[in-house]
């Protein structure tokens, strides 16, 4: 599943969040959007997700132009993990997970074996689907919101910082159970984040933004020798350490 965008800027205001913004993300690929807050990368998956709309400019999936017509069944094809879960605080964990695929009319049979499908491919523990969100983890939270995102089994995924609020153990546990869901199922991933680390780690091309536009885009060693910019030599310089990016993967 591609998706593309062409020549959309989005405003607010008088602050440009994105300025004739184009660029496709590849079909079966993890894209990770970074920069400094405030660049427009979390507009950006509102924009495709149907949030929000463009004030000018073409968002396409699968070749279809995103409408307000056909928002609703695109909108089916995309799973959206939004910072820190975004769960219902009145639902249980697997009313939130389940709660799509009740509203388009699954049977209970299927719905309950999708669940139990999606409990072994995010490791989460069967005993906690009757907790309610404020009776879970941060990590158990991001488990649900990301199996809802996979129930309807979509073939696009975008993620907002996910992991941005975890402690770091349970962030690098995360980080690890997710790049290997993304191998196992092959999908058009888009994922936000602020950390240069967690991009090199995850991503099959990295995409650096500012100020609503694309800076660069490709690997980290891209960016490391052949900046189009001195933001990108700048960006990397303020997140370097003695990790050699280059080995991450």
């Amino acid at each position: 599943m591609s998706v593309s965008l062409q020549n959309v800027t989005k405003s607010f205001d008088d602050t440009v969040a994105l300025r004739d913004f184009s660029f496709e993300f590849k079909n079966g690929q993890t894209s990770v959007l970074i920069g400094s807050s405030g660049c427009g990368k979390s507009t950006l998956l509102r924009l495709i997700v149907g949030l929000i709309k463009p004030d000018k400019g073409t968002i396409l999936i699968e070749d279809h132009q995103l409408t307000k017509s056909n928002l609703s069944s695109l909108r089916m094809k995309i799973g959206y993990v939004i910072q820190e879960g975004g769960l219902f605080p009145h639902l249980t964990a697997e009313e939130n997970v389940s709660l799509m695929a009740k509203y388009i009319g699954w049977d209970e049979t299927k719905i309950n074996n999708r669940v139990n499908g999606l409990i072994d491919l995010t490791k989460f523990k069967e005993d906690l689907l009757s907790r309610y969100p404020s009776e879970l983890s941060g990590g158990q939270r991001q488990r649900v919101s990301l199996m809802r995102a996979l129930m309807l089994d979509p073939e696009f995924l975008l993620l907002d910082e996910p992991l941005g609020s975890l402690d770091p153990l349970i962030r690098y546990d995360l980080q690890e159970d997710l790049k290997s869901i993304f191998e196992r199922l092959g999908k058009t991933v888009i994922l936000v984040t602020h950390d240069l680390h967690e991009a090199v780690f995850f991503a099959d091309e990295i995409v650096l933004m500012k100020e609503g536009s694309i800076v660069q885009k490709g690997s980290i060693d891209e960016f490391i020798k052949s900046p189009y910019d001195p933001f990108v030599t700048k960006f990397i310089n303020a997140q370097r350490s003695e990790i050699n990016f280059s080995n991450e993967k």
